[in-house]
């Protein structure tokens, strides 16, 4: 029965990783939120009758918090995992339209900002990787998934000229860092690790935008436009989570696949 532990599944493209998984019956389902009460009604609404999902609550900001989510999994899955897919992150809405060189007008702000989201997004993920390492050198598959993303990629911000989110990319590429190091420490007790882009999804975060705001990212999309003339812009938390599933079961040690960075095609093409 293979286990997974996923963080941040109470919405968005980790809601969709669990509704995926847990679809199989024979998979056992664990995923970490910072508000049980709430995910678990959804559930109970949404995927009734999957007795193979188990919630439980974890802050990524709270180290003891992840590490008694680890003892609850060990309990869960008889001691093993097989699969840690760590999708959870620092995402704020404060640097997600304006260049870095505005951001830095408020240093306090920034600061306080990127404290933030290297703490969620680099140390919370470096603690979570630790705490459940036991539980992965028992399991079967022995994969370690970060969710990152294409703003991570130094080549495409300059390519597409990407303007925007300049703390989350920080955050981001720091957290591939700390991937690639668990990689060349861990590979050869068979645990793969890698960082894996899910593409630009439609999880309705530009929902309370303004009309400035919606300028600002349309100059975005027109750059990925340029740069991938194929794109017909954000996918679908459904189809994203299909195609990363596909890279995530073909991925292994042997084939290289240890400490990449790749987007949900398999490659470096993160549209």
């Amino acid at each position: 029965m293979p286990s997974y532990v996923i963080t941040g599944v109470s919405r968005g493209i980790g809601w969709e990783f669990l509704r995926q998984i847990s679809a199989n019956p024979n998979n056992q389902v664990i995923g970490l939120v910072r508000d049980k009460k709430a995910t678990d009604k959804r559930v109970s609404e949404e995927l009734a009758g999957r007795t193979n999902i188990n919630i439980l609550e974890a802050d990524l900001s709270d180290y003891d918090a992840i590490k008694n989510s680890a003892a609850a999994t060990s309990e869960i899955t008889g001691g093993s995992l097989d699969y840690l897919i760590a999708n959870a992150a620092n995402m704020s809405k404060w640097d997600a339209y304006d260049p870095i060189g505005v951001l830095a007008e408020n240093p306090k702000e920034l600061e306080k900002q990127l404290i933030n989201s290297t703490t969620v997004n680099i140390v919370g993920n470096i603690n979570l990787f630790k705490l459940y390492i036991p539980l992965l050198l028992k399991g079967q598959a022995k994969k370690v998934i970060a969710l990152t993303s294409g703003h991570a990629d130094l080549d495409a911000i300059n390519q597409v000229g990407i303007e925007p989110a300049a703390l989350y990319s920080i955050s981001k590429a720091g957290m591939n860092i700390a991937v690639g190091k668990f990689n060349v420490q861990y590979k050869k007790d068979g645990i793969l690790f890698f960082s894996l882009s899910p593409g630009v999804v439609d999880v309705g975060s530009q929902a309370d935008a303004t009309p400035e705001q919606l300028q600002k990212l349309g100059a975005m999309a027109a750059g990925f436009m340029r740069a991938y003339p194929d794109w017909k812009g954000p996918a679908q938390p459904e189809d994203s989570v299909k195609d990363m599933l596909a890279v995530i079961e073909k991925a292994s040690i042997e084939d290289g696949f240890g400490g990449a960075f790749l987007s949900h095609h398999g490659d470096k093409h993160w549209l």
